[in-house]
């Protein structure tokens, strides 16, 4: 069975999506389990606050990176302990683009799956560094957030899981807009267990800032999408 954990700051927003079709079907034959969890349990606050404003200046908030390591590390443990089949995903416009091969590689391999919802500006860049085996976006459009994305992945995965559909043959035959990227995002705290927000975004010199994001902006969108530089 693959297990599917949801993290988000808005867990209404799951209300009854997965009770019908298909993955209803799934979960009632045990194929797979989702399981929706609040990122704000996981705060340390009394107002349990999950964003803050970015490091260098720039509009929107950035979600925090410590409610999601906790919560990451409750349900998967460490970077270094996931186990085989572990796949932490972070949901973001800066991802590679989902395709059906990716669903199909996911639904093949993984055992669990753990979706990290973004919002807002986007997510502390750290937790990518550190925790993410894989940055999906669903295609070149910005949500409002990573919950309508989550969806499409566990609809996408679930269907094709073995005995899904009910037909091991019913998914072969399924049918399948310019610019940069983003650049990576950092917020409070400065130093989070050793990981430093870069030097540039601290200085104040916002000549200096936005050289770096133009730079880092151009790395990542080689990195993720290079049919983009073409």
């Amino acid at each position: 069975m693959l297990k599917i954990d949801v993290l988000t700051i808005f867990p209404e927003f799951f209300t009854e999506v997965f009770d019908f079709g298909i993955i209803r079907r799934a979960k009632l034959a045990e194929i797979v389990e989702i399981n929706i969890h609040d990122i704000r349990k996981f705060t340390t606050d009394k107002h349990r606050v999950v964003d803050d404003r970015p490091f260098g200046g720039g509009d929107g908030m950035i979600l925090k990176c410590e409610p999601i390591f906790a919560a990451i590390e409750n349900l998967v443990g460490k970077r270094e302990d996931y186990s085989d089949g572990t796949k932490v995903i972070l949901l973001s416009p800066q991802g590679r683009v989902f395709k059906q091969s990716a669903a199909k590689e996911f639904a093949e391999n993984a055992k669990h799956i753990v979706l990290i919802c973004g919002r807002y500006e986007g997510v502390d860049e750290r937790v990518n560094e550190a925790l993410v085996t894989d940055e999906i976006s669903i295609g070149d459009y910005v949500l409002s957030g990573g919950e309508p994305a989550a969806i499409v992945l566990v609809d996408a995965i679930t269907r094709l899981l073995p005995q899904a559909l009910g037909s091991e043959t019913s998914a072969e035959n399924d049918s399948f807009s310019d610019g940069l990227l983003d650049c990576p995002h950092y917020t409070r705290p400065a130093d989070f267990r050793g990981m430093l927000v870069p030097e540039v975004l601290l200085n104040g010199n916002h000549a200096e800032i936005e050289k770096w994001r133009k730079e880092k902006a151009l790395e990542k969108t080689r990195l993720n999408r290079e049919d983009l530089l073409k």
